[in-house]
């Protein structure tokens, strides 16, 4: 069963960011909004989880008004960003919704 893996958390407050990337499985999603998006400033340990991650074929992504809100530049290639409408089409995509609150 897929799941989407919600996080909105900072990283740099708790370890659910790290949590949830050990649960990924190859056909989960993670996405990232509100402050869980600064886990992908370049050069800091969440980032290299994340870019651990993608690497070994998890799909990410992050709504973009969250990355327009702190001026995140710099991104991922592999990074998905999604509008509202894209977050909406990817809790139909996915067979369950996990939020980490």
């Amino acid at each position: 069963m897929t799941t989407l893996h919600v996080v909105s958390h900072s990283p740099f407050a708790d370890d659910r960011l790290q949590s949830c990337i050990r649960l990924l499985r190859p056909e989960d999603g993670l996405l990232l909004c509100g402050n869980a998006v600064e886990a992908l400033r370049d050069g800091t340990s969440p980032r290299a989880l994340l870019d651990e991650a993608a690497a070994a074929s998890r799909s990410i992504y992050a709504l973009d008004e969250d990355l327009a809100a702190r001026a995140l530049a710099g991104l991922p290639e592999w990074l998905r960003a999604v509008d509202y409408a894209g977050f909406v089409e990817l809790t139909c995509r996915y067979q369950r919704v996990n939020c980490w609150t």
